[in-house]
């Protein structure tokens, strides 16, 4: 028997809107953010399920408007990947620098990694003890967290290597709901699910 696991990406900040990569930098909401935030709503049978959440404040955020009563579960395991020197700059900018190596290590796919940084694999590794734990629990699930750590569980879902187009775009403002085998390995069940329609 497989478990379901819905996964939402925390509403924007100003670093989103500005296109500045966040990884573990700690940026809140914000008052535009939290308006994003309330305007969403989940299906009603994913407000009984257990929420967990990325200790990172805009994903705590998230999940506080869209359960308000139900207060998540810190996950430390669900924080975004660090992206090391590049946290506050612009990729665009990097990869237009004088003897930049961005583009390269964009190209090394699961194994990309800002300096100092962390890789898609490596949250992979750090994800793969938290899934086996939540199917072991045998409680569907919904994890509020970030889109590298969303990236990289739909990798595992499809075998996607990030070396090229994935086979289908996860949007910002949607849920996207997986499902769990009894070894914590996730596949696909639905994407894309839009966050402002009114769920029944």
């Amino acid at each position: 028997m497989s478990i379901a696991l819905a996964v939402i990406r925390h509403a924007p900040t100003q670093w989103n809107v500005e296109k500045r990569l966040q990884g573990r930098t700690d940026i809140g909401l914000g008052p535009e953010g939290r308006i994003v935030a309330a305007s969403w709503s989940v299906p009603s049978a994913w407000q009984e399920w257990r929420v967990l959440a990325s200790p990172l404040s805009r994903a705590r955020e998230t999940a506080a408007i869209l359960f308000p009563s139900r207060p998540a579960e810190i996950e430390a395991d669900l924080r975004e990947m660090s992206f090391g020197d590049w946290e506050g700059q612009r990729l665009a900018d990097l990869r237009e620098a004088a003897g930049s190596d961005a583009e390269e290590r964009e190209s090394l796919g699961l194994d990309f990694r800002a300096p100092g940084g962390e890789s898609p694999r490596e949250v992979q590794q750090r994800l793969l003890p938290l899934l086996a734990r939540l199917a072991g629990d045998g409680r569907d699930s919904v994890l509020v967290t970030h889109k590298a750590v969303q990236r990289a569980l739909y990798a595992l879902a499809t075998g996607w290597r990030m070396t090229e187009k994935p086979p289908v775009k996860l949007k910002d403002g949607r849920a996207h709901l997986f499902r769990l085998a009894a070894d914590g390995l996730p596949s696909v069940a639905e994407l894309n699910i839009d966050l402002t329609l009114h769920h029944d």
